[in-house]
């Protein structure tokens, strides 16, 4: 989301919150926190103004500050819209959330589809995609799968890579920008909206009755469970959509041994390989390889990730 586009409403705010955003390009975050709060004083309400006075205050060194901007930020959007939760217990000043907003992270991918392929695969050389494809052929060699699932489908990366394996395919995903992006493809037999969030009941994954469970041979999540924290809902879903053997391909951050779980400063969480093999022993999920690898460039470092490649047990 372009928070400088979100206008405040009032002419004279607008123009200080410009100026702000002019100083702290040039590096100048105190005097942007500054211009900003005067902003604020004109347009108290103003949720977008008061996350990017959080942002110039941390920015500044004043960490305090900070944290009573965002504050401010969820009071005025308790549905927070701007992730300012996340960045709230990064801060230091709230417990890390076990999921972040479904509004957060639809915004944030509808603003990032029309870039998402080109950014993501030549610029940060994400790779999960063609290596979670190497590992399921490794397993299932020439196998065709009669019914594919993709959650978090995106703009269609892993689609390209299994369409030639799978009967029927259908992807899911949070952001209606990402799938009209998939659609353009014309790779999927069917898309739709989907939060993994959510129980099964309310996700939108399942018709009522239960005609539309145990219907896939092969779930997928692509680069998708590391923008949820407790995988509970997600591992509840897929035991729910795959058939007896069918499989579960997934990848992760690499959490390494700091917990189940951790919010990383990029606002995405990584994942232990215990807490994975413990989600997997508790749904009935046997594992049938594992890969670290690194699975993208994140501020021209290497991320860390696990691929991994389950069963469902009969």
């Amino acid at each position: 989301m372009n928070l400088n586009q979100l206008s405040s409403g009032d002419l004279i705010a607008d123009r200080r919150a410009e100026y702000a955003h002019m100083l702290a390009e040039s590096g100048d975050h105190t005097g942007a926190a500054d211009l900003m709060s005067q902003a604020l004083e004109l347009v108290p309400d103003w949720a977008a103004g008061w996350f990017r006075l959080a942002d110039y205050q941390e920015k500044s060194g004043r960490k305090e500050a900070a944290v009573a901007a965002l504050k401010k930020v969820l009071e005025l959007n308790p549905d927070d819209i701007f992730g300012a939760g996340l960045k709230l217990a990064l801060l230091g000043g709230a417990e890390t959330p076990e999921q972040p907003s479904s509004l957060y992270v639809a915004q944030l991918f509808d603003d990032y589809a029309d870039r998402f392929d080109k950014a993501l695969v030549e610029k940060l050389h994400y790779t999960v995609p063609k290596k979670l494809a190497t590992l399921i052929a490794a397993q299932a060699g020439n196998q065709r799968f009669a019914h594919v699932i993709d959650l978090g489908c995106g703009t269609g990366l892993f689609g390209e890579r299994i369409r030639d394996k799978a009967d029927h395919l259908e992807g899911f995903d949070l952001s209606a920008n990402m799938l009209a992006k998939a659609e353009e493809k014309g790779i999927y037999d069917r898309l739709a909206q989907a939060d993994l969030s959510l129980p099964p009941e309310s996700c939108g994954l399942f018709a009522k009755g239960k005609a539309s469970e145990n219907r896939a041979n092969l779930v997928s999540a692509a680069d998708v469970l590391m923008y949820l924290g407790n995988l509970d809902s997600v591992f509840v879903i897929a035991s729910k959509l795959i058939a007896d053997d069918g499989l579960f391909a997934f990848s992760v951050e690499d959490g390494g041994d700091e917990g189940d779980f951790v919010l990383r400063e990029s606002l995405r969480y990584a994942h232990s390989e215990r807490y994975i093999r413990q989600l997997c022993k508790r749904f009935g999920l046997d594992i049938l390889d594992i890969h670290k690898t690194t699975i993208r460039n994140d501020g021209g470092k290497p991320v860390s990730g696990i691929l991994f490649l389950t069963k469902k047990s009969a």
